[in-house]
C-alpha cells in the first residue's frame, strides 16, 4: 500500500511509517546475528571469530547496496511527492539497471580480492580458511543483496514500510532454521551458515522485486515510460555515490579497526564479534529510522511543504530516544547474559571484552541516534556535502583514536573508547548542519 507522507499530522505519519522499518531492521540483523549464534554455539569460538572477521569485509559490499538503496529511495520519493509518476517509474528502472552493472563489477572484485584483503587485515591462521569459505559463498549472493535493497528503497519511497517487514520476518526466521539444520543435521560448519543466508536472501529478493513491479504496474501513466534516463541517473548518482563512499569508508575504517583487534588474539576477536553484532543491531536500527526520515523529508520537499520537516525531525528525535533508553539499560546491565547467546563456552577474555565494549558504547546511543535523525533530513534534502563532512569526521576520529589509544595502557579497551568521542563530535556537526536548512530558521 502506497502512503503519502505529505499529509496528516507529521508525528503520527512518521511514527506509523517508521515503526515497521524498525521491525524490518531487527529481522534484517537476525541474518548476521543468527550466523554468529549458530557458529558460536554449534561450531566453536574460532568459527564465531571467522564469521565476525568476514562480516567486516561483507560490510563493504553492503555499503554499495545501501548507497544504491538511498539514491533510489530519495529520488523516487521526490517524484512521488510531486505526483510525477512518469519520472518516478523511470527512476526505478534507471536505478535497477545501474545497480545491476555495479553488482557485476563488485562480484568480479570479490572473487579475486577477498583473500588478499583477509591477509591485509592479518586474519589469524586458525580462522582464515573458514573466513574465506564464508566470503566466497557470500559474493555469489550479491545480486540478491543489491536488488533486495533497491526494492526496499522503492517501498520506502512510496510510503510503504509494511511489505518489506513481512518479507524479512519470514525470511530471517527461515534463515535461523536453515542455519541450525545445515550446521547440526548436515554438519556443514561455517559453509552451512553461509548457504543458509544465501538461500534466504534469495527468496526475499525475488519476492520483493516481484511485488515492486506489480505495484508500479498499478500506478497508471499515459505516456510511454523510458527505461533509462541520463538526467535521472545523474540525480541518482549524486545521492548514491556519496552514500556509497560514506558506507565504504566506514567499512574500510572498521576493517582497519578489525586489524588492530586481530592483534590482541582470538579471545578479543570473539568477544568483539559478539558484542559488535549487538551494537550494529542498534546503530543499523537508528540508521534505518533515519532513512525513513529521509523519505519523509524528500516527499515533503517534492510537495514543497518545508514546514513539515521540523515537526518530522522533532518526532524522529523523540522516537529514537524512546528506543535508546531501554537498550542502554539492557546492554549496560545484561551484556554478559546477551553475549552468552553467541558463545557456548566462552573464555574469560572474550566475555570481558564484550562486556567492556557494550558498557562503554551503550550510554552514547542517545547521542548517535540524534546524529542519525539529523543525517536523515540532510540526505532527504540532498545536502550531501554537509552529510559527508559529519560522517567522515566521525570515521576519522574513531579510526585514529582506536589505533592511538590501543597502544596505551588501555590496550583493547582504548579501541572501544574511540567510538563515543567520534559520535559526539559528529553529532554536534550534523545538528548544526540541520539548523542551516530553510526549515531550521525561526
Amino acid at each position: 500500500m502506497n502512503v503519502d507522507l505529505t499529509v496528516g499530522k507529521p508525528e503520527t505519519v512518521l511514527w506509523k511509517f517508521c515503526m515497521p522499518l524498525f521491525g524490518s531492521i531487527i529481522f534484517q540483523q537476525l541474518y548476521n546475528i543468527a550466523d554468529s549464534l549458530v557458529a558460536g554455539n554449534f561450531v566453536g569460538e574460532n568459527a564465531l571469530a571467522a564469521v565476525g572477521n568476514s562480516y567486516e569485509i561483507t560490510l563493504i559490499f553492503i555499503a554499495f547496496a545501501f548507497g544504491c538503496n538511498i539514491g533510489c529511495s530519495v529520488i523516487v520519493s521526490h517524484y512521488f511527492g510531486a505526483h510525477d509518476h512518469k519520472n518516478m517509474k523511470t527512476a526505478v528502472y534507471t536505478a535497477m539497471i545501474s545497480s545491476a552493472i555495479l553488482c557485476l563489477i563488485l562480484m568480479g572484485i570479490g572473487m579475486t580480492g577477498c583473500e588478499k584483503l583477509m591477509r591485509l587485515i592479518h586474519t589469524p591462521s586458525e580462522v582464515f580458511a573458514d573466513s574465506k569459505l564464508y566470503l566466497d559463498i557470500y559474493v555469489w549472493g550479491l545480486p540478491f543483496v543489491f536488488f533486495y535493497n533497491i526494492a526496499t528503497g522503492i517501498f520506502s519511497a512510496l510510503g510503504d514500510s509494511r511489505t518489506p517487514f513481512i518479507f524479512l520476518a519470514f525470511s530471517s526466521t527461515s534463515n535461523i532454521a536453515l542455519d541450525i539444520v545445515f550446521v547440526t543435521a548436515f554438519d556443514m560448519g561455517v559453509s552451512g551458515v553461509a548457504w543458509a543466508t544465501f538461500l534466504c536472501q534469495g527468496v526475499s529478493c525475488v519476492l520483493a522485486v516481484g511485488v515492486v513491479f506489480s505495484r508500479l504496474k498499478g500506478i497508471k501513466t499515459n505516456d510511454r515510460i523510458p527505461v533509462f534516463s541520463v538526467a535521472i541517473f545523474k540525480k541518482f548518482a549524486a545521492i548514491a555515490v556519496p552514500s556509497i563512499l560514506q558506507q565504504s569508508f566506514i567499512s574500510v575504517g572498521n576493517i582497519i579497526i578489525q586489524r588492530v583487534i586481530n592483534g590482541f588474539g582470538a579471545g578479543v576477536m570473539a568477544g568483539y564479534s559478539a558484542s559488535v553484532k549487538l551494537n550494529n543491531l542498534v546503530i543499523t536500527s537508528f540508521t534505518t529510522l533515519g532513512n525513513g526520515i529521509s523519505n519523509y523529508t524528500a516527499q515533503n520537499i517534492g510537495a514543497r511543504k518545508l514546514e513539515r520537516i521540523r515537526s518530522g525531525f522533532r518526532a524522529g528525535i523523540k522516537l529514537v530516544w524512546m528506543l535508546s533508553i531501554p537498550l542502554i539499560v539492557i546492554y549496560f546491565f545484561a551484556g554478559k547474559q546477551l553475549l552468552g547467546l553467541f558463545i557456548s563456552d566462552p573464555t574469560d577474555v572474550a566475555v570481558q571484552t564484550g562486556v567492556d565494549y557494550l558498557r562503554i558504547l551503550s550510554p552514547f546511543y542517545l547521542v548517535v541516534s540524534s546524529k542519525l535523525v539529523a543525517d536523515g533530513v540532510l540526505r532527504g534534502s540532498e545536502m550531501m556535502r554537509k552529510f559527508m563532512t559529519s560522517t567522515f569526521t566521525d570515521l576519522i576520529l574513531r579510526v585514529v583514536l582506536a589505533i592511538v589509544l590501543s597502544r596505551t595502557f588501555l590496550g583493547a579497551t582504548g579501541i572501544w573508547c574511540a567510538w563515543p568521542i567520534g559520535w559526539s563530535v559528529a553529532t554536534f556537526l550534523s545538528l548544526y548542519f540541520y539548523r542551516t536548512g530553510p526549515w531550521g530558521k525561526e
